[in-house]
């Protein structure tokens, strides 16, 4: 047995998920209709999005206060087993939204033997509801969810990590890298998920930044990359 296989979390994750989807319907129908009628790329989508990112991340993200924007069930289960096999016991997440991703890694520190998750996110109403979910799921015990920026919510961290979840502002991925940098133990993982800028791309799969990195297949299309710090 594990965590997953508990009846009542696997219940409120499959509300959540539910949850999501419903939430997240319209937002993401009206991309792809912009897409279709703009006969653009889905490369020149998303650059045209970090250009906007860049110029004003918070209010983008905070016109998005409703949406979960949340991992798949397939990617929230391989968040599980990737901290399972690492045996992490101190897990950073940026990008908590309502949570979803957290009940997931939260699982499994709890499975782990315990430990401690820090997560941030900028929008108070989606901290709130991450905080009651994870109380719902039992795990609230384990994590710390922190509201604000993370360039200022995540300057102290308290200890090295052993596991990063990187799944915020597209434009704030390679800044917050290396903002922890300093805390990832040699072996950590890195998970970019919609890891999309290329900066970040960039900076993770040059070797001589101490990283080993390739796209994940894990919801192929959705920019999922899989780095390891190598020192």
């Amino acid at each position: 047995m594990n965590s997953l296989s508990n009846g009542r979390l696997a219940q409120i994750l499959d509300k959540l998920h539910q949850d999501a989807e419903a939430a997240d319907r319209d937002y993401m129908t009206g991309i792809m209709a912009d897409i279709e009628a703009s006969g653009a790329t889905l490369e020149q989508v998303i650059a045209e999005k970090l250009v906007e990112e860049r110029a004003d991340y918070r209010g983008i993200y905070r016109s998005r206060a409703d949406n979960f924007l949340a991992v798949s069930s397939a990617y929230g289960g391989f968040l599980y087993a990737i901290a399972r096999a690492c045996r992490a016991t101190r897990i950073v997440e940026f990008g908590t939204s309502m949570g979803i991703s957290t009940i997931y890694l939260a699982a499994a520190l709890r499975d782990n033997g315990g430990g401690h998750l820090i997560g941030t996110e900028l929008e108070s109403a989606k901290v709130a509801r991450a905080r009651a979910n994870l109380d719902a799921a039992g795990l609230a015990d384990l994590a710390d969810i922190r509201e604000g920026d993370a360039l200022e919510t995540l300057k102290d961290i308290g200890g090295d990590v052993d596991l990063l979840l990187i799944d915020g502002a597209f434009t704030l991925y390679l800044p917050v890298l290396k903002l922890l940098e300093p805390r990832l133990k040699p072996g950590a993982v890195v998970l970019g998920e919609n890891a999309f800028d290329p900066g970040y791309l960039d900076y993770v799969r040059n070797p001589a930044n101490h990283y080993v990195s390739q796209p994940l297949p894990v919801d192929e299309g959705r920019g999922n990359e899989f780095t390891v710090r190598t020192a």
